[in-house]
């Protein structure tokens, strides 16, 4: 789909599927992914939150476009140095340090790219500086960190190595304040626009936190949302939301307008096409399968929908560019990748 707003025009193709549930402890697959972020030299650093059973399995696991499965780091399940439990989100700084959120460790960890783990910072609390189930995580252009205060209903505002600068928010539907707000993100003028989750917008903001705009209200409408979970912006200023209630990812403009609606395209994955080479019984199955079912009237949520058709985003968590104009879609109930092409 494409459309016109001014003199931009944004247009998205479907390239392809990564990925395949991983039900052992580690290797090749994905446990409930939840983010990714991509470093500049192409790997796909994606963030495995993992359910409770398989919760020692927690970690980030290393990719490429190609599919080829190049490692992983910080799986563990507990409060030890580089370990996690319930982690949220990803960002890499200048510097190629992947920084990493925790809620229920109430910190920030930092890993090099090569996983090794180098700090962390963050103390469980209320007053500034302190966090409370941090979420979302992003970077501008000089390293500054703004972090997700998710329970604290804020954002704040933090150097590489966690020194408290500034924060803002509170309970509330103004302009300005948070309903647990989830995921956030700085486009290259420094702005910073959040993802407001049980308010259902995106609010932007300056980089010191003043208020700009609001976009989206509660719905399932064209620039509507419902729980947005992530959201991301591009060089030309298109703003990518995962509309996580919705069980789809939305394009918005510069002003906010509707763009363009993505549902999901998933094909199989390399992935998958070695499991069923290897597990020939399991291809027939899958062929023999419905996998776009007719649905009776009384199953007719976007959840019942996209959980029934295999295709669709089930759970698009997290949404991330790369420097190509690529766009990746976590869903962490498909345990898979689904990625896009801006032309």
């Amino acid at each position: 789909m494409a459309t016109q707003a001014g003199t931009k025009t944004v247009q998205m193709g479907y390239v392809k599927t990564i990925g395949i549930v991983n039900n052992g402890l580690n290797g090749r697959g994905f446990a409930n992914p939840c983010d990714l972020a991509v470093h500049k030299d192409g790997r796909i650093f994606v963030l495995n939150r993992c359910d409770p059973p398989r919760a020692s399995a927690v970690r980030v696991g290393i990719c490429n476009l190609d599919e080829e499965y190049l490692g992983e780091f910080g799986y563990g399940y507990g409060q030890g140095d580089g370990q996690m439990v319930w982690p949220v989100a990803i960002a890499f700084d200048s510097r190629d340090r992947l920084f990493l959120t925790d809620e229920h460790n109430h910190r920030v960890s930092i890993y090099d790219d090569s996983g090794k783990f180098l700090e962390k910072w963050g103390t469980p609390g209320s007053a500034e500086g302190q966090l409370n189930g941090p979420a979302g995580i992003a970077l501008d252009q000089n390293d500054n960190v703004y972090v997700v205060d998710q329970h604290n209903h804020r954002v704040q505002k933090f150097t590489s190595d966690g020194k408290y600068l500034l924060g803002w928010g509170q309970l509330g539907s103004g302009d300005g304040e948070f309903n647990m707000p989830w995921g956030l993100a700085v486009d290259s003028e420094g702005d910073v626009y959040v993802a407001d989750w049980r308010n259902d917008r995106i609010q932007k903001f300056s980089g010191d936190g003043s208020f700009i705009a609001s976009f989206g209200e509660s719905g399932e409408g064209e620039g509507q949302f419902h729980r947005p979970s992530s959201v991301a912006v591009d060089g030309d200023g298109f703003i990518y939301v995962a509309d996580w209630g919705n069980e789809r990812v939305q394009v918005l403009g510069v002003d906010g307008s509707f763009h363009v609606l993505l549902r999901g395209e998933a094909t199989i994955s390399k992935w998958a096409a070695d499991y069923f080479a290897s597990n020939p019984e399991e291809k027939v199955e899958r062929d023999n399968s419905n996998l776009i079912p007719e649905l009776p009237d009384h199953l007719s949520s976007p959840y019942h929908i996209s959980s029934q058709t295999e295709s669709y985003f089930w759970g698009p968590v997290s949404v991330s560019l790369d420097g190509a104009g690529r766009l990746y879609v976590t869903e962490t109930n498909r345990h898979r990748l689904q990625v896009y092409q801006k032309q």
